[in-house]
């Protein structure tokens, strides 16, 4: 038995054979051209029959995963348009006369590479896709049809990284899990295993490359582990522990629509982070109360210019009007930097993670904050639309934002537009200095949403997206845990309440600390609701504060881990 270690990205056990996933060796000749109009023609061939293949895989992506799965796809789509692209290609083949196969793949290589040498693991994660498309165009060019993977049973696969287009093509009724070399929490492998709830473990390293298909192994999703040949003992305790976890998933989505009320009477709010429209009606689907995150950056990515007012209001409000009167914080546009704008020449930075983003490049760019203030402001009359703004660091930022919701709002009465009233404004609190200085902006602000993941990352210094460092990046950290109960008490103090919509929020071994430091709104992935909802409703707000007060006192995220599965042991189920 041989236990390797992974990233946990998907919570689950998953038991069975392996089957190593291999895709087809795609080797990119280098030669001159002779007729290099003859190269053209072969090249937008090509692009077409690639851009007719996407459509059927986005048409079939849409139908089995979605339509948030099957917008990748429509990204793709993009792609194979995008002129700096297709330009480079081109010029290739016309000044070096290149091959069309190698003009491409260069091109294709040197965008990925840009990719992934980004801060952001968002961005890094997109370099897959960007290879994805032009392996389509590559297997076109040299006359190469895949097939499908053909699966005869139940499986775990393994593989460097899934593409959209390999993980499309899978039959999902035979797939167990998946154990993956490369990748992160924001790898398409982990997406999908989250869609589809199947355990995942990532960056898991290049030994599972070596397994055989056929060897038994078990994927655990909840602590990232990957086991080789497990021995009967280790066979008969996952089994059970799965066959529990299904039990205990059953039945929480089976009440996942009553409310998050612990044993002596607490009640807290659970709502979702989403990211679109179809992100809502999965979130109402799965019990949220609301919306504790509106990531607003899908209207602005992957696209070549910049959505107008008119454009955003409408996003917003198909949104509001799914949860009705339930809260829906959006978060203005949390963007610049590591994350770019192909409508927007921001300087390359040497850190973008410190860098101009979030609120920083919205002050700093007018153009993009007023358009969705304004948007935000419309949209909300008759909903309980909040705004909150991230990457907050200083008390002027908070200032200068208000100031503009204020204009915002001035200008659409005088223009004699419905404007909301009384919307409630928040921070993201994401950096530590706004962590240290909670009592001061408890004074500005109407409530707080704690941003663990970026809050954990700052405060130990360390990036999230580094695979060496998983197990330093922990929001257990008790030096996180101490900053999230500052925010708490000096919220709690003003009378403002406080939500969390990091990772943190739906994570089992969490929820009883943040129930004991006092957490008002519990915001996550809309799949972790209803599981979340039923552990709320397991525990009492007494053994909860006994608990978080142990852990501060705690020395490593390892101990507060240890000691919350020794004082709750059922949550190991999870």
């Amino acid at each position: 038995m041989k236990t390797i270690r992974g990233i946990g990205a998907s919570p689950g056990i998953a038991i069975g054979p392996a089957y190593r996933f291999q895709r087809v060796d795609l080797h990119v000749d280098t030669h001159s051209v002779h007729d290099v109009d003859a190269e053209f023609v072969r090249f937008f061939q090509a692009l077409e029959l690639a851009e007719g293949q996407l459509r059927l895989v986005h048409e079939k992506a849409r139908r089995e995963a979605g339509a948030e799965q099957a917008a990748i796809f429509e990204a793709q789509l993009e792609m194979l348009r995008d002129p700096e692209l297709l330009g480079e290609t081109q010029a290739a083949i016309r000044d070096q006369r290149l091959n069309a196969e190698a003009a491409w793949w260069n091109t294709v290589e040197r965008f990925a590479a840009i990719l992934e040498e980004m801060e952001s693991e968002y961005f890094r994660a997109r370099a897959a896709d960007i290879r994805d498309v032009g392996r389509r165009v590559l297997r076109i060019l040299k006359g190469i049809t895949e097939e499908p993977v053909q699966l005869t049973e139940p499986v775990v696969i393994l593989a460097q990284d899934l593409s959209p287009s390999d993980t499309v093509g899978l039959d999902k009724s035979l797939v167990l899990g998946f154990c993956t070399a490369g990748g992160g929490e924001t790898s398409h492998t982990a997406i999908l295993a989250r869609s589809l709830g199947l355990p995942a473990v990532v960056a898991a390293g290049p030994e599972v490359l070596q397994i055989p298909s056929g060897t038994h192994v078990i994927v655990d999703g909840v602590d990232g582990l990957l086991i080789v040949e497990p021995d009967e003992q280790a066979k008969v305790a996952f089994v059970q522990r799965r066959e529990a976890l299904t039990r205990l998933r059953e039945q929480a989505f089976a009440h996942c629509k009553e409310p998050a009320v612990t044993v002596d009477g607490h009640r807290v709010e659970v709502v979702a982070n989403i990211g679109n429209v179809q992100g809502a009606f999965t979130a109402v689907e799965h019990g949220a109360e609301g919306v504790g995150l509106l990531r607003t950056e899908f209207l602005y990515l992957e696209r070549s210019t910049l959505p107008n007012e008119e454009e955003q209001y409408q996003a917003y409000r198909a949104i509001l009007e799914v949860f009705g009167q339930q809260p829906v914080v959006l978060r203005t546009l949390d963007i610049g930097g590591d994350k770019e704008l192909a409508y927007m020449e921001l300087p390359k930075e040497q850190n973008p993670f410190l860098g101009v983003r979030g609120i920083r490049l919205c002050l700093a760019h007018p153009e993009l904050f007023y358009p969705q203030i304004r948007a935000a402001l419309r949209a909300g009359v008759g909903y309980n639309l909040k705004l909150m703004f991230p990457m907050i660091a200083t008390l002027d930022e908070v200032r200068a934002a208000k100031r503009i919701v204020e204009a915002c709002r001035e200008e659409l009465r005088r223009e004699g537009k419905p404007v909301a009233d009384n919307i409630e404004v928040g921070i993201m609190v994401e950096v530590p200095s706004a962590a240290v200085m909670a009592e001061h902006f408890a004074r500005e602000v109407d409530f707080f949403s704690i941003g663990t993941n970026d809050l954990t990352q700052y405060t130990l210094a360390a990036d999230r997206a580094n695979a060496q460092l998983s197990d330093l990046i922990s929001a257990f950290s008790p030096a996180v845990l101490i900053l999230i109960d500052q925010v708490i008490q000096a919220a709690h103090r003003h009378g403002k309440w406080v939500g969390l919509c990091g990772e943190l929020a739906g994570e089992p071994l969490g929820i009883p600390i943040l129930l004991g430091l006092g957490l008002d709104e519990f915001s996550m992935n809309p799949s972790a609701i209803p599981l979340a909802k039923q552990i709320i409703r397991s525990l009492s707000m007494t053994q909860c504060q006994e608990l978080a007060r142990e852990v501060l006192s705690l020395e490593s995220a390892q101990a507060v881990k240890e000691r919350v599965r020794e004082r709750l042991p059922f949550l190991r189920l999870s």
